[in-house]
């Protein structure tokens, strides 16, 4: 198929930088995704691969071979808008089928190219259909159908199925995917969905204001996050991020969370490594304490190594259960919130105190200043 690559691309909007210095990597086959808020300038960087767009500064490769000059047309690839367009005057099949006329394909073909798609995408009944005849989510869905025929060089896909609802949204990254892996495409998918991101892609990049703040697989990204940017934007719920103090005494070292005067939010750091990380780190510098929900230890009896919050609020979720628990609240009064993912069945209310501990090998730290993670 293809290799994708973009070097040192910078995109201006008048005053605006979209993109700044942005360089990528995309591997043949690859599913890689490009994870971002709304306006980090993701789609501009569709744009800027598929040549709808030419960017001021940097050179963007389809195999190799520069095509920053190359029409749209040149660039042999698929895009799949947000919001798709169809021909109001011919049917679902029609519009799926018009892209492979061009391509000398027989009649019997292009049948099985649209039928097999539309088999995929669970719009076979819709065939005969014109486009004012279908919902919203019908319309992304032969969209997607419509490009998907073509196999092209390069998909590129911009939140193919944000309009869907919850359930068909489960069901089509696990479609899409599957049928990427079949058919061996690469795609570049765009998506501020990080559920999407971390199920889909083999490698994601995080994207904020321009500039690339992490690359690399869902599991590094959500276990070793590179800054409080990415520690605060992946995973659902988010990793905890709460300003802390670092004490030592009797050789060993204390954490204390941020609290309201009289709270002692502390606990015995235990891990070597951490400990080890942390002891070579200047002492008068400020960090900040991260830990995912789920390595968050709540009980209602005594623990080791644990201190005392208060439920804020309880969330049943069906298949787990979020406790939130604060510690404080600051000179505004707002709460300082620390949130733990518990088993479906754990039960609390909200006044109670609870004991609270960390996973030892689990915890992250952060310059305050900088937002970059401490390695450990």
């Amino acid at each position: 198929m293809a290799t994708v690559k973009l070097e040192n691309i910078t995109k201006r909007f008048g005053d605006l930088t979209a993109l700044d210095d942005i360089t990528l990597d995309i591997r043949d086959e690859e599913f890689f995704v490009l994870l971002g808020q709304t306006g980090a300038g993701k789609t501009t960087t569709l744009r800027c691969i598929a040549g709808l767009d030419k960017p001021e500064e940097g050179t963007i490769y389809l195999d190799s071979v520069s095509v920053n000059d190359k029409t749209p047309a040149e660039r042999d690839v698929a895009f799949v808008f947000q919001s798709h367009i169809l021909y109001p005057h011919l049917s679902v099949y029609e519009n799926m089928a018009f892209p492979l006329h061009p391509r000398k394909l027989s009649a019997e073909e292009i049948d099985r190219r649209v039928r097999d798609i539309a088999q995929m995408l669970h719009i076979e009944h819709l065939l005969m259909r014109t486009p004012n005849q279908l919902s919203g989510g019908e319309t992304q869905r032969v969209g997607l159908g419509r490009a998907m025929v073509r196999r092209p060089q390069v998909f590129l896909m911009d939140e193919p199925i944000s309009n869907l609802d919850a359930k068909l949204r489960t069901e089509m990254r696990a479609e899409i995917r599957w049928r990427q892996r079949d058919l061996g495409t690469t795609t570049f998918y765009v998506t501020h969905d990080q559920v999407e991101a971390m199920s889909m892609a083999d490698r994601i990049a995080v994207l904020e204001a321009g500039k690339i703040q992490q690359l690399g697989t869902p599991a590094d990204i959500y276990n070793h996050p590179k800054n409080l940017f990415v520690a605060g934007f992946v995973g659902n719920p988010s990793m905890n991020c709460i300003p802390s103090d670092i004490s030592r005494s009797n050789g060993e070292l204390h954490l204390t969370l941020a609290s309201e005067v009289g709270s002692d939010n502390s606990v015995t750091i235990q891990s070597d490594g951490i400990a080890k990380v942390l002891n070579d780190t200047d002492p008068d510098r400020d960090v900040v304490f991260g830990a995912h929900p789920e390595d968050v230890v709540v009980s209602h009896q005594s623990i080791p190594n644990a201190f005392q919050a208060e439920v804020y609020s309880v969330e049943p979720l069906g298949a787990e259960t979020i406790v939130e628990l604060t510690l404080g609240t600051d000179a505004e009064g707002a709460h300082t919130i620390l949130k733990a993912c518990t088993a479906p069945n754990f039960e609390a209310e909200i006044g109670e105190h609870l004991y609270v501990t960390f996973v030892d090998d689990r915890m992250h730290f952060f310059d305050k200043t900088t937002g970059e993670a401490l390695k450990i």
